[in-house]
């Protein structure tokens, strides 16, 4: 499996929740743990089809417990609440980086439409 990008540096954040990621090309993300959480590239998260996505609730307070490498092309992440099964491709970890305000967004408006409040901090 090859990949367009490649990660130079992935770096954790643990006490803001921040995965840190920088590209070969110069690109540099922060992205939340949450954000990861919700956007899983699981079967869990994401179904086994068009329209099977299950809404990710309640987590807010989520972190990064352990990165996995695997191969030479994405990390597992393991999270803080037991999730262990989406394996994030360096393509796909450029593609949250690249349009995380509209994923983010689309993410806040879903919960919004199933009565499901965000908790602040």
């Amino acid at each position: 499996m090859s990949s367009t990008h490649r990660p130079t540096d992935i770096q954790l954040h643990q006490k803001s929740r921040i995965l840190e990621i920088a590209y070969s090309d110069g690109s540099h993300f922060e992205l939340p743990c949450e954000f990861l959480r919700v956007y899983s590239p699981s079967a869990e998260v994401r179904g086994h089809g068009p329209g099977q996505e299950v809404l990710q609730v309640g987590k807010e307070d989520v972190n990064i417990a352990e990165i996995e490498p695997v191969g030479n092309y994405a990390v597992k992440l393991v999270f803080s609440d037991g999730h262990d099964t989406g394996i994030y491709d360096w393509d796909y970890l450029y593609k949250l980086g690249t349009e995380q305000e509209r994923m983010w967004q689309d993410y806040l408006d879903r919960l919004k439409e199933a009565g499901h409040e965000r908790k602040t901090h």
